[in-house]
């Protein structure tokens, strides 16, 4: 280099990261029976139940459906045939109901989602603490393997006491289809 040039370093990165499918992954391969595409149904009966308690003296809510549209009416009614075909809800004549609304993911398809803001805010809340992070990365010292989990469908691992499951019902609008003044099936769905 001579005195006064300027002079520049390039370089070449491959920043790109290689995408591992799960079906690479040999412990998938080896149970697929605990790594299924998609939940088989309900979960089982387990010892704790999950349950929601309202205030005392609080009267059933009951939300209007969102508006729809045409294009997320028709991934709603795909939606609830597959969750109705799972057994994830059922039918129901339930005086509760919470509102539907999609949520665009970051693939672009469309997550279904429960707005339960309004029970939200007549549940008694569960006071149980959360440990706290220094506690965590205590317990961490010293190992050498760590792993995480996503539970795929977190919510529809959670089995809900049944005497509590009409407080989860959720309305969907009317098809389009359906008799005026008569609430179409899926909008009785839970």
């Amino acid at each position: 280099m001579r005195k006064g040039c300027h002079a520049y370093l390039a370089y070449v990165v491959d920043k790109t990261k290689e995408e591992v499918d799960i079906n690479d992954v040999r412990i998938v391969c080896k149970y697929p029976d605990v790594f299924p595409k998609d939940l088989p149904g309900l979960p089982p009966d387990r010892e704790i139940e999950f349950v929601i308690e309202v205030e005392p003296g609080t009267k059933p809510i009951s939300i209007p459906p969102y508006r729809m549209a045409p294009a997320e009416l028709n991934e709603l009614k795909t939606q609830l045939q597959e969750l109705l075909d799972n057994g994830f809800i059922r039918p129901s004549h339930s005086p509760w109901g919470a509102p539907v609304l999609f949520v665009k993911k970051k693939d672009g398809t469309l997550r279904m989602c429960i707005d339960y803001r309004h029970l939200n805010k007549v549940t008694i809340k569960n006071r149980y603490p959360l440990p706290r992070i220094d506690d965590l990365f205590d317990q961490l010292r010293g190992a050498t393997v760590f792993s995480k989990i996503d539970l795929r469908s977190g919510y529809h691992q959670l089995k809900i006491k049944a005497q509590q499951a009409q407080i989860t019902a959720h309305r969907v609008p009317s098809s389009p289809q359906g008799a005026p003044g008569v609430p179409s099936p899926p909008g009785r769905r839970l």
